[in-house]
C-alpha cells in the first residue's frame, strides 16, 4: 500500500524515527521499509512533518501486529529509547513499575528499563534513575551513522537533541577547527570529526571524557579528536584557535563566554544554547554574547532557533553567531 513516508539515508534512520516519535507522527500500522541506501518511515500526518524532512509516498506493508506496552496496559506509557535502554518518564512509582513490566513483556527490545528519579543535578549534569527491569545502565546509542557508548548513571546524554546536533554538524567543513566546550561523550565532536574536522572536546566529567575517547576509537576518528577532562576555563594552548565553538550548557553558558571569546579564531561560528522565558527567549543570550565579544569582534546573529519546549513558558533555544575579529 502506498502511504506517506519520511525518506532518509539508512544511517540516519534511528535518529529520524526518534524525532518523529517525539512529535507523535509515526504511523504504527505500517512497517518501516528499506530500499537501497534509503529508509522509508511511515507517518500519520504528513502535513505536520517538519520541513527539514523529505516526505514521499512509498509502498509500505501493513505491520504484523506485535504486542506493545499499550496492548498490555490499556494506556500509553511515556518513554524513549537510548540504545537498548528504555527510559520512562512517569511521576507515579506504581504506574512506572507497571509500565516497566509491560515493556519487558512486549516486543520492544529492552535490556534495561529505568524511570527518571530526579531532575538533572549538579555541575556534572547527572540524573538519578530507578532501575525497574534489568540492571545494566551502560549502552551503545546510535544516531546519524555514529555509535556512542555511555552509562546513563554516570554521564548526561539526551537522544531528543539528535536532530539539533545533526543540524550543527552538517555545517562543519573538512579541516575546520571544532571546539566543544561541554563535550560529554562526544555527540557533537564525533560526527564533526567524521566530516574531517580537527576536534577538541572538554568536559568536567572525567567519566564522560573517558567515553569520548572510547567513542573516538569506536567511530574511527581518534586521530582527529583531542579529549580533555577539566574546566574549559582552565584549558591552555587553544587561544585564538577555533573556527567553530559549541556551548551546550544552557542554564549557565553565559558564565563561560569570556573563555569562548579567548578560544575563538579570527572568524568563528558560535552555537550558543540557552533556556529562557518564552517572552524573550533570545534577548538575554544575544546581549551576553555582545557584551563579551564586541570589544574584539563584529557580532552577527546568523540564526535564532527554538530547539524545543523545556518547561511551561520556557524554551531551549540556540543562537548561531558569527564572530569576526575587527
Amino acid at each position: 500500500m502506498s502511504v506517506p513516508c519520511v525518506r532518509v539515508p539508512r544511517e540516519e534512520g534511528e535518529a529520524t524515527r526518534q524525532a518523529l516519535a517525539d512529535l507523535d507522527l509515526l504511523d504504527d500500522a505500517h512497517d518501516i521499509t528499506v530500499e537501497g541506501d534509503r529508509l522509508y518511515i511511515p507517518v500519520s500526518e504528513p502535513t505536520a512533518v517538519p520541513a527539514e524532512f523529505d516526505v514521499v509516498t512509498h509502498d509500505a506493508p501493513e505491520r504484523d501486529r506485535q504486542t506493545l506496552p499499550a496492548d498490555i496496559l490499556g494506556w500509553e506509557p511515556s518513554y524513549e529509547r537510548l540504545g537498548d535502554i528504555v527510559v520512562l518518564d512517569e511521576d507515579d512509582p506504581e504506574r512506572a513499575r507497571e509500565a516497566a513490566r509491560a515493556i519487558a513483556e512486549s516486543a520492544i527490545p529492552a535490556k534495561t528499563v529505568v524511570n527518571r528519579a530526579s531532575p538533572i543535578e549538579g555541575e556534572l549534569r547527572i540524573r538519578r534513575w530507578d532501575v525497574l527491569h534489568g540492571e545494566d545502565t551502560e549502552t551503545v546509542h546510535r544516531e546519524y551513522g555514529c555509535a556512542f557508548a555511555l552509562d546513563i548513571a554516570e554521564v548526561y546524554f539526551s537522544p531528543r537533541l539528535a536532530t539539533e546536533r545533526h543540524r550543527v554538524v552538517e555545517q562543519v567543513e573538512p579541516d575546520e577547527r571544532f571546539f566543544d566546550m561541554f563535550a560529554g561523550v562526544g555527540p557533537f565532536v564525533i560526527p564533526a570529526a567524521k566530516r574531517g574536522a580537527e576536534c577538541v572536546g572538554v568536559d568536567l566529567n572525567e567519566v564522560a571524557v573517558g567515553y569520548l575517547r572510547e567513542n573516538a576509537e569506536r567511530n574511527g576518528v581518534a586521530d582527529r579528536v583531542t579529549a580533555i577532562a577539566g574546566d574549559v576555563r582552565g584549558v591552555e594552548g587553544y587561544d585564538d584557535w577555533a573556527d567553530r565553538l559549541v556551548m551546550n550548557l544552557p542554564h549557565s553558558a553565559d558564565e563561560f563566554l569570556d573563555a569562548a571569546v579567548a578560544l575563538a579564531g579570527d572568524d568563528c561560528t558560535l552555537h550558543y544554547y540557552d533556556i529562557q522565558h518564552e517572552s524573550d527567549p533570545f534577548g538575554p543570550g544575544e546581549r551576553a554574547i555582545r557584551a563579551a565579544a564586541e570589544d574584539e569582534y563584529d557580532v552577527e546573529v546568523l540564526e535564532r532557533r527554538e530547539v524545543r519546549s523545556y518547561a511551561p513558558h520556557e524554551l531551549n533555544v540556540c543562537l548561531d553567531v558569527r564572530l569576526y575579529r575587527t
